[in-house]
């Protein structure tokens, strides 16, 4: 019975949906009559279940909008296979019967909109309605976990009045400041923006005829897709990087090893006339060129990884033997700390090389800080089931978000003698070995990596 009803109800609410003319709600009035005697709350249970299907594929703007029209729909439908009489019955019958219509009608509606604002209550998206005067009539959970301000303290404030808010923190205030400039002042449709926690939300606006006057505000966790976003940059970028190192690295290679034979040839003459330092710093600047060029080729390629099944507890024990004497020179402490007794199938060598990296870049942070505090560098392992952690943490000098934006970029350093390359090699190593790196940073306090690598099967 509940599949009959549905097969001819969800054209009718769609086609309405589509054009919202006076037609299509005639096709609601004549469905409507034909449904006398059902439960009301089957047609509900239908409706519902319409509604659900035609705003699965739409965003949280366009939700409302289409449960708003929905509901002018679901009330035609009532009134009309509620309000068919029998003609024998008495006109004090029919008022009782009518009154009682009503009241169960109302009663019906009462809880599909109950049971829609707790849908609309309830979404991943923050909802704010201002009416045309600037007045706060709607907002949703997300919304005002957002602001962190209860929702029943907001409701009926304008905008003046929620930036006054006791509760309303200073850089939320200025958030919505800014949204304010945005939207109301600048006509703005979308603004996106980074959260105090890190999260990048996408505010979206919704005014004008489309809402009688109403500003529709919407806000949605867009971190995921700007990862993904940042993921395909970076690819592009090492792609880049692979063509230019394919098309000139060896050519520049060939005629550095002629200058290297040749220096070497002419270093006895030099010793005679005391000029021997000459062929030495030469060869040492022919051979720093070299190491950049292998790090070039092997930044834009990487070989294959050979895996073999490694305990992550022991790979970082011996990267720790291979740098703490190091960082002792340095007057800094490495501690260790192992959680993790899973596999890992790793090419050694070159996770290795990794660590080792991002340990020294760690050095050479905490030695920039060295007259204000002693170095620390914290080393941990731990399993989250299905990925091996390595946690890399400094209390050096940090980084700001401009420096941590472009960190994994080919060639971009902040050190004098550096070449840029390091954590670019680092990127792609553990992006072969299907993982990830993370890195959040604070200028002043320190630095703090996040090696992903999946365990084992």
């Amino acid at each position: 019975m509940m599949q009959a009803i549905r097969k001819r109800y969800f054209p009718a609410l769609a086609d309405y949906i589509r054009s919202g003319k006076e037609a299509s709600l005639f096709h609601a009035n004549e469905l409507g009559k034909e449904l006398y005697g059902i439960n009301p709350e089957e047609i509900i249970a239908v409706h519902e279940e319409c509604i659900q299907s035609l705003v699965a594929n739409v965003d949280s703007e366009e939700a409302v909008r289409l449960y708003n029209r929905s509901f002018v729909f679901l009330m035609e439908i009532m009134v009309a296979c509620r309000f068919r009489l029998p003609p024998d019955m008495s006109t004090e019958q029919k008022f009782t019967e009518m009154r009682e219509m009503l009241f169960r009608s109302n009663r019906s509606f009462e809880m599909v909109k109950n049971k829609y604002e707790n849908v609309l209550q309830h979404m991943d998206s923050g909802i704010a309605l201002f009416d045309s005067d600037g007045i706060l009539s709607f907002i949703n959970v997300q919304m005002a976990k957002l602001l962190d301000i209860p929702r029943k303290t907001l409701i009926g404030c304008n905008i003046r009045e929620i930036l006054r808010h006791p509760q309303l923190t200073r850089s939320t205030k200025r958030t919505v400041l800014r949204l304010y400039k945005e939207m109301f002042l600048m006509h703005s449709r979308y603004y996106e923006f980074q959260h105090k926690d890190g999260k990048h939300l996408l505010v979206t606006v919704t005014y004008g005829d489309q809402l009688d006057g109403d500003f529709l505000f919407s806000v949605k966790d867009v971190s995921e897709y700007k990862q993904i976003e940042q993921t395909a940059l970076q690819n592009d970028k090492l792609a880049m990087l692979g063509k230019i190192a394919a098309a000139i690295a060896h050519e520049i290679r060939n005629p550095l090893t002629s200058i290297r034979g040749f220096i070497q040839l002419l270093r006895p003459y030099l010793l005679e006339v005391g000029k021997e330092e000459y062929a030495r710093i030469i060869l040492t600047e022919i051979d720093r060129a070299n190491d950049i060029i292998y790090e070039f080729l092997n930044s834009s390629k990487p070989s294959a990884p050979m895996k073999q099944l490694v305990s992550i507890d022991n790979l970082i024990k011996e990267a720790v033997l291979l740098t703490e004497s190091e960082a002792l020179m340095r007057n800094c402490e490495i501690k260790a700390e192992f959680y993790c007794s899973d596999l890992v199938s790793i090419d050694v060598k070159q996770v290795k090389q990794v660590i080792l990296n991002i340990v020294k870049n760690a050095l050479d942070a905490i030695e920039d800080v060295q007259a204000e505090r002693r170095g620390l560098i914290d080393i941990i392992t731990r399993s989250n089931g299905q990925y091996a952690e390595i946690i890399i943490k400094d209390n050096g000098k940090g980084m700001d978000k401009a420096t941590m934006s472009r960190l994994f970029d080919p060639f971009f350093t902040t050190k004098q003698s550096g070449t840029g390359l390091g954590l670019s090699v680092s990127y792609r190593i553990i992006r072969n070995h299907n993982g990830t790196i993370r890195v959040d940073s604070q200028a002043g306090v320190g630095t703090e990596f996040i090696i992903y690598l999946p365990l084992a099967e």
